[in-house]
This record gives C-alpha cells, sequence and structure tokens, in this order.
C-alpha cells in the first residue's frame, strides 16, 4: 500500500486486520506509537470505560466543549455509516485523504515493530491513528473511549489526566470475566496514578473503583445521577449541581445518568487544568448534543423511526424503559420492531429486556440477519422471539433492507429499529443523507 493511498484502499487494508480478531494487550500498540513518534505523550484529556453509556458521556461532553470554543478530538464507536466516524476533532469526521495517508504510515510502522509482539489488530491500528491525527492536527485535548474492557486496551496505551468509569454490568463476559466485580477491575485499571477520576458505577463495582483510586491516591468523584424533572418527545431535562435546571437533547431517562458523568467529567478536566466548559456552554451543550443511532427519531414519509443500538440486556432493558416513556409522544398505532443481533450476544436476555416494554407488548417483529461471520441468522432470532410466547407477530426476514420495506409498509404505527449497530447503522445509511458522512467511490465502482 502507498503513501498516497485512496480512501478506499486504505479503507480495505485497514479492515483486513480483522483476521487477526481480537488481542487485548499493550505491547503492539505502546510499539506502534514509539515507530510514529509517540504522539499521545502530547495529548491530555478524558478515557471513558463502562459497559454502556460511554458514548453519551463522550458525546454529551465534546458538545460542551464545542460550546466552549474548545477544538477537541474525539473516538465515538463503533461507527454507524462510515469507518470514518470513530476519528473526530470537533465533532466532524476525519476526511479521506487523510485517513489513507494515515493508514498507509500506521501499515509502515507496524511492519517495523518487533515481530515477537505479533501483528498488531485492526483496532490497535486505529488507535494509534487517532492520536497521530490529532497530534498532525495540534489537538491538546482529547475523549477516548475504551473499547474493551480497560486494563488490556489499546486506548490503555494513553494516559490523559481523566479517567473515567460511567457504570458496570456484565457485557463480553468470556473476555472480562463472568462476575461484576471481576469486570469492574478490568474497567477501573484505566484510573492511574495522577490522574482525577470520576464514576456512575454503583454496588460492588463502586468499591472496585474507590479501592483503585485510593491506592494510586487518586481524587475520585463518585456521581449519582442527576435528579430527571421532566421527559418530552426530543429529550430530557434534570437538575444538574450549580447547572440547574438543564435541557439535554438526547432521549431516556437513563440520560439523566449519563448527563451527570459527563458533567463530573468536564468538572475533573477543568481540576487537572486540562479545559474549562463554563456553565453557559455546558447548558448549551447538552441541549444540542446529538448521538446517532440512540434512540435517534427519524420523521419517514410521515412515520416516526427510532433507532437504538441496544445489543446487551442492559441496553435492551434502557430502552424499554424509554419506550414506554416516549409512547405519548409517538404516531398511534402498533409499534414494528425490526431487530438483529450477533450470535455470540445474549440473545434471550435482550429478548426478555425489551418483552418488559408495554409500548412493544402488541407489537410486530421483524427479525433480520446480519451479513456478518458473527451475524445470528433471521430465522433463528424469529424462533427466539417465539419460543418466549411473544405477544406479537413475529417474522423472518433475512434482508435488512427489505425488513425495512416490510416495517413501512406495515400499519402506520412507529417504528423502532434495535438490537444491533450493525443493523443500526445500515438503516440510517439508507435514510439519513449526511454529506459528511459521503465516502468516495473506487475508481471502478464511479
Amino acid at each position: 500500500m502507498t503513501i498516497d493511498a485512496g480512501y478506499a484502499e486504505a479503507l480495505q487494508a485497514l479492515t483486513e486486520r480483522g483476521r487477526f480478531g481480537i488481542r487485548l494487550g499493550l505491547g503492539r500498540t505502546r510499539a506502534l506509537l514509539r515507530e510514529l513518534g509517540d504522539p499521545q505523550l502530547g495529548i491530555r484529556g478524558a478515557l471513558v470505560a463502562g459497559t454502556n453509556g460511554k458514548g453519551s458521556v463522550l458525546a454529551l461532553a465534546g458538545a460542551a466543549l464545542r460550546a466552549a470554543g474548545i477544538r477537541a478530538g474525539e473516538t465515538p464507536k463503533p461507527h454507524l455509516v462510515t469507518y470514518r466516524e470513530r476519528m473526530q476533532i470537533g465533532g466532524r469526521p476525519i476526511d479521506p485523504a487523510a485517513f489513507g495517508r494515515l493508514t498507509s504510515e500506521a501499515l509502515a510502522a507496524a511492519n517495523r515493530i518487533p515481530r515477537r509482539l505479533g501483528d498488531p489488530t485492526e483496532f490497535e491500528l486505529l488507535t494509534a491513528m487517532l492520536f497521530r491525527w490529532f497530534a498532525d492536527e495540534r489537538i491538546k485535548i482529547a475523549l477516548v473511549e475504551v473499547g474493551l474492557g480497560g486494563r488490556l486496551d489499546a486506548t490503555h496505551a494513553w494516559d490523559g489526566g481523566v479517567a473515567a468509569i460511567t457504570n458496570v454490568d456484565l457485557d463480553h463476559t468470556d473476555r472480562l470475566g463472568t462476575t461484576v466485580t471481576a469486570i469492574a477491575r478490568e474497567k477501573a485499571a484505566i484510573i492511574e496514578r495522577g490522574d482525577v477520576a470520576v464514576t456512575g458505577a454503583t454496588g460492588d463495582a463502586l468499591g472496585v473503583v474507590r479501592r483503585r483510586a485510593s491506592r494510586l491516591d487518586a481524587p475520585l468523584t463518585i456521581v449519582q445521577p442527576a435528579r430527571l424533572v421532566g421527559l418530552g418527545r426530543d429529550g430530557i431535562e434534570v437538575d444538574l449541581p450549580r447547572l440547574g435546571a438543564t435541557r439535554v437533547g438526547l432521549r431516556g431517562r437513563h440520560q439523566a445518568a449519563n448527563v451527570a458523568v459527563a458533567d463530573a467529567v468536564l468538572d475533573a478536566l477543568e481540576s487537572a487544568g486540562i479545559a474549562a466548559a463554563p456553565a453557559a456552554a455546558r447548558r448549551e451543550g447538552y441541549a444540542s448534543v446529538r448521538w446517532p443511532g440512540r434512540l435517534e427519531l427519524l420523521d419517514v414519509e410521515g412515520r416516526d423511526v427510532l433507532l437504538d443500538g441496544a445489543h446487551n440486556p442492559a441496553g435492551a432493558a434502557t430502552l424499554a424503559v424509554a419506550l414506554d416513556d416516549l409512547r405519548p409522544h409517538l404516531d398511534g398505532g402498533a409499534m414494528t420492531l425490526v431487530t438483529a443481533s450477533m450470535a455470540d450476544k445474549d440473545v434471550d436476555g435482550v429478548i426478555a429486556a425489551l418483552r418488559s416494554s408495554a409500548a412493544l407488548r402488541d407489537a410486530r417483529i421483524v427479525a433480520t440477519g446480519l451479513d456478518l461471520p458473527r451475524g445470528l441468522p433471521a430465522a433463528d432470532l424469529a424462533d427466539r422471539w417465539r419460543l418466549g410466547g411473544s405477544g406479537g407477530r413475529v417474522v423472518a426476514e433475512r434482508d435488512p433492507m427489505r425488513a425495512l420495506d416490510l416495517a413501512l409498509a406495515a400499519g402506520d404505527g412507529p417504528i423502532v429499529v434495535a438490537g444491533s449497530l450493525y443493523l443500526v447503522g445500515a438503516v440510517r445509511a439508507r435514510l439519513v443523507d449526511d454529506p459528511l458522512l459521503r465516502d468516495p467511490q473506487p475508481v471502478a465502482a464511479r
């Protein structure tokens, strides 16, 4: 691959590294960063771990920093429409030419690291690329989302001065441990000596985080969810310490916990001397924040279509509550749920959580599949829904776009697309034309 590789070539070269799978460990990432000049050393900011809510915290804090006139690097993941979403500055994704250049540089660096470390994975290369890009763009502040766990995640090769753990629940138990306590240890490990720490964790997980912070003399702020004042079609209103009544442009009562963590992260950034977002900027940022694919409400030919990537039982339970809260503000008529899942997820746990929603009690379920090695076939997912005695009708449609067409053709009630962010991304790419997310087509395709 040449140093001036086109975007399509760069993307193919990067995603081909997926054949190396997920391999936790920091050695390869640290070696890559060294080969790229250790760009992360000049960057401060917050590293955010947690089972759920990481992306919302990044979106909220990032929106407040932008409102304060601060140009920060952000790393939301996974992407929905284009891979470039994973690398952002000031809320705008990296441009294709820069992505191609950085991919070439990172792959060249990968060829120079000691062979005993093994081949860097796709995510490790991406982590090295984003810090090189931030440094090239003279970004001094970053909000970085942990990929998996924390202790051995590639992002933990960087310490920005602020460490945040949103919450801890069971997920990725094959890699992180089978108990909340074990998983909490993995996530709490991102707290380093000299950091300012923040957490919204509770119960046993909070005990783990508290002990880690105490052992390293890291000041720890334990955050309670903000008091919920109101719920509406376009967001919530909360009461935050020092800000008072504050509008949040994200849907779902669970965002009361996320905005409290985000506000504490901003406090931590300020106390660490990294960045200051005054009250007015926070109010403006929280009100204007957008987080695509997470309880995102679209108007499609006069129909309400709600997108949400609830891919684990905790996320599905959150969606179930949000649907009941939002139901009075949505179209009338029975709901239709378009859903897909990865085979290695707790599919039955997700289904059970979604069934707890009164809004979905008589919904039509359209089970679809994903053309991915880990994707659960549509027919198998439909059978799992039927096994639980779903009160609504269940149909299987292998193709996600045809599944969406079925939902749009069924009645006039709201449509919910949920269960996998891969599904949400595919549907959003069809329904939303965002110029910033348009990737250049290969020459042959053009």
